[in-house]
């Protein structure tokens, strides 16, 4: 099972990796519904200049409309790194059944790291989550990003 969930992971890699090289912070997410990708997301808040442009946004959005329904019960989310809270909210909202993810995410995660959104007793849904699939080049990528990104502040500055 777990190399099944290792491919789903590298196609949401892809996704992340396509925003890497759009200026994006590199976010991938795939949706899979009866063990086929039925869609993809990446991050585009720079390209469509809309904060709500996260890779589980769109991936959300291009699985309803596959599905031609608005929720997502027998359908998994890979993404590459722990949704934030609006994310996590939209996936309660959306009622998807699983949430597997690369990197935490400690300064904004809602599937445990800061706050725990998706399995919170008050709402009306809980999600299965897993954490830490194909971690560390989830979180290479990341740190890559911002890296390149400081490197280029500072030969700005000069």
């Amino acid at each position: 099972m777990l190399k099944i969930q290792q491919y789903y992971m590298q196609e949401a890699l892809k996704e992340a990796r396509k925003a890497f090289e759009e200026d994006e912070v590199p976010v991938g997410a795939v949706i899979v519904h009866d063990k086929q990708i039925i869609a993809r997301g990446r991050n585009q808040i720079e390209r469509l200049k809309d904060p709500t442009a996260h890779a589980e946004m769109i991936a959300i959005t291009s699985a309803t409309h596959y599905l031609g329904i608005k929720w997502l019960k027998d359908a998994i989310l890979y993404v590459t790194i722990e949704p934030c809270s609006m994310c996590a909210g939209a996936l309660v909202l959306a009622r998807i059944n699983k949430i597997y993810f690369g990197a935490s995410d400690p300064k904004t995660g809602a599937c445990g790291s800061v706050i725990d959104i998706v399995n919170h007793k008050k709402l009306n849904h809980r999600i299965i989550v897993t954490g830490g699939l194909l971690k560390e080049e989830c979180a290479k990528l990341l740190q890559d990003f911002f890296q390149k990104k400081r490197k280029k502040t500072c030969e700005e500055r000069n």
